[in-house]
């Protein structure tokens, strides 16, 4: 059975809009296409990302250029049955907006055969992707859209019945798996979450602290200003009531600010746990001045982890990103563009229709991308699972080794408490 991620992809993640003010303009040169093949008419595909957006060009890039990558290899192998994949990307700037004219651009004018690895800070142009019978495949679940609307499929699969109304009437759920790992393989009993005092960080701390005690974890909640935040003052509390664990609710920023005070003040836990979006190359110079606290970074995920070198699947992104800083979320763009090129492949070869892919997509075999995912599927179920077996990739920071895996991913598997909250 495939893991239950939306949770944290739905609410930590949009805690990347903590006091940012989206624009609503497009930037200017945001579409781009790209090889167009000689003979065959290409097969025309869109990602949209929000490059541009308010809370950093890099922040949302990753699965868009993975996606890239993987079309860009299979073009050089000689695309589909002949046909180059010709992938025109726009970028949204972060705002609703900006978003609707992408989905505009891409689907209207450009008339795409599909989108790939959609990373929307808001996707609002959806239910005009979902109108038009577009596949949306392996986008990631930043907002409600794949638990929504037909004929977009995120990249950690869905229950939902998506008819329009997220989740079912309007709740979403997710697992404690994250929270159980830890007890069983670390033997955690208390654990901190610490939030700003700000709504969507608020919202999501209460989210972390209901499953932490779901899992019997004495919880000690700690909440920053989100102006003037006193980390040093959560640092010490850390530090007298010897916690476990810290699970947050903060952006990077305040994050690499917390490991600070934690590394100064002496504050040892058994792990700081942060999400998929953080899984990437960059923790050496974001936390370059927490050394302990950078070494006690643990990360959990769907998907296999991008250091596992001796993974087939791995090694072909890895060759193919070329030696760029990679990230987790490279490595599921990648998968995304695999599932639709796989999708594609089971076509005929001069019958490659919409309703072909999606077929492919909704089939009741779990698709694993070869592999690099834990397995995803799309079951449309009436009522929402009181429970579920549900696995985790799990890595931990090492410095000189990176991100070094924690187990097999189809190994670390739990069934555990479904609990629902409000997107």
């Amino acid at each position: 059975m495939r893991p239950r991620r939306a949770a944290e992809g739905l609410l930590l993640t949009a805690l990347l809009l903590l006091g940012a003010g989206c624009g609503s303009r497009v930037p200017e040169r945001d579409f781009e296409g790209g090889p167009t093949a000689s003979g065959a008419e290409p097969v025309r595909i869109g990602i949209i990302a929000s490059e541009t957006s308010p809370v950093g060009g890099a922040a949302f890039t990753g699965p868009r250029d993975g996606a890239r990558a993987y079309f860009d290899a299979l073009n050089a192998q000689g695309g589909l049955a002949g046909r180059k994949v010709e992938v025109l990307t726009c970028d949204d700037g972060g705002s609703g907006v900006g978003n609707t004219e992408c989905v505009h651009r891409l689907v209207t004018e450009k008339k795409v055969f599909a989108l790939v690895a959609t990373t929307a800070l808001d996707y609002a142009g959806a239910p005009e992707v979902s109108a038009q019978g577009v596949p949306d495949i392996g986008g990631q679940p930043i907002g409600a859209a794949y638990d929504t609307y037909p004929h977009l499929y995120g990249i950690y699969g869905s229950d939902a019945p998506r008819d329009g109304t997220p989740g079912w009437g309007g709740s979403l759920y997710g697992g404690t798996e994250v929270y159980r790992y830890f007890k069983r393989e670390q033997g955690a009993r208390t654990a901190a979450v610490v939030s700003y005092n700000q709504a969507a960080s608020a919202a999501y701390a209460r989210l972390v602290t209901a499953g932490l005690k779901a899992e019997g974890y004495d919880v000690v909640g700690e909440q920053v200003d989100f102006v003037l935040p006193n980390f040093r003052a959560v640092a010490a509390d850390l530090k007298a009531r010897g916690a476990d664990l810290v699970f947050d609710a903060l952006d990077t920023h305040g994050n690499v600010q917390l490991c600070e005070a934690m590394d100064a003040l002496g504050a040892k836990v058994t792990a700081k746990v942060t999400n998929v979006q953080n899984w990437n190359a960059a923790v050496p110079d974001d936390y370059r001045d927490a050394p302990r606290c950078r070494n006690a970074l643990w990360v959990t995920g769907s998907s296999r982890n991008y250091e596992e070198k001796d993974q087939p699947e791995v090694r072909a992104f890895r060759t193919a990103m070329k030696d760029k800083p990679l990230s987790q979320w490279q490595l599921e763009g990648w998968a995304a563009a695999m599932w639709f090129t796989d999708a594609a492949r089971s076509c005929p070869a001069n019958a490659l229709t919409r309703a072909c892919v999606e077929g492919f997509v909704n089939r009741t075999e779990p698709y694993t991308a070869h592999g690099l995912l834990l397995p995803v599927s799309y079951e449309h179920l009436d009522r929402p699972p009181k429970e579920r077996r549900t696995c985790l990739s799990v890595a931990r920071w090492q410095d000189g080794k990176g991100w070094v895996t924690q187990g097999e991913m189809n190994a670390n598997c739990f069934t555990v408490p479904q609990l629902a909250y409000r997107p």
